[in-house]
């Protein structure tokens, strides 16, 4: 991912890494994708300061282009590696979340679903991931407290697999996908699918109903008096 300092996640973020996972998900030569972003940010989540400027209708639509998004990543039928490489939050963990190994680089970086801190909430899809992820209870413990967590803490609740240094990632990314690419194709994919089928059944009206909910919450006073002093350098 490649978005400016921080890989912030507007409109056209979504419409093209949707298309980059949809096209290989039937290239024959894809055996395993490794996800990654640049610099000290994997990625900062949504662009709010562009998004604020949406209309309700254009938001509803933003909002449910991302969700078929991560869903589709989720559900990808082949290895995805997430090398996170800086800061994870908020938009930016459930991107990571989509991934069926994560590893994190020690130091500064945080990964949080921290959408409370600023008054948000989150949607049904992105909760089963989470709960799949790390738990029923340590689901909510992520997201009732909003909290920042370090590789090495997110690694103990099962929101990172592994942790790494800064100059050992991409290389440690890449063994996991060549490890990854030497298995049965058709027997990974349909093991995945089998083990994702639980989390999936989130996908759908609940969804949608979540996504109404995120609208409701977004547009509220107290909200937009929070999303209004959000500052990204881009």
């Amino acid at each position: 991912m490649s978005r400016g300092k921080v890989n912030a996640i507007n409109e056209a973020f979504v419409d093209e890494l949707g298309a980059v996972f949809s096209e290989l998900a039937t290239d024959a030569d894809t055996k395993a994708v490794i996800l990654t972003g640049g610099g000290k940010f994997f990625s900062f989540g949504f662009d709010i300061p562009e998004l604020l400027n949406y209309s309700i209708n254009d938001f509803a639509r933003y909002l449910k282009k991302f969700c078929a998004m991560y869903t589709g990543m989720f559900l990808f039928p082949k290895p995805v590696i997430g090398a996170i490489n800086g800061h994870a939050t908020a938009g930016g963990c459930i991107l990571a979340l989509t991934c069926d190994f994560r590893i994190m680089v020690t130091g500064k970086a945080k990964i949080a679903l921290n959408e409370l801190n600023i008054g948000a909430a989150i949607f049904a899809g992105c909760v089963g991931m989470l709960k799949s992820a790390v738990g029923e209870r340590n689901a909510e413990k992520v997201l009732l407290t909003g909290a920042m967590f370090t590789a090495g803490d997110a690694q103990r609740i099962g929101l990172v697999d592994s942790v790494t240094s800064e100059e050992t990632l991409m290389a440690e990314a890449k063994k996991i996908a060549d490890e990854f690419s030497q298995k049965n194709p058709d027997a990974f994919k349909t093991l995945k699918n089998l083990l994702r089928r639980p989390a999936a059944e989130c996908f759908g009206g609940g969804e949608e109903r979540s996504i109404l909910d995120f609208i409701e919450i977004w547009y509220s006073e107290p909200t937009q008096k929070v999303l209004r002093g959000v500052m990204i350098n881009k």
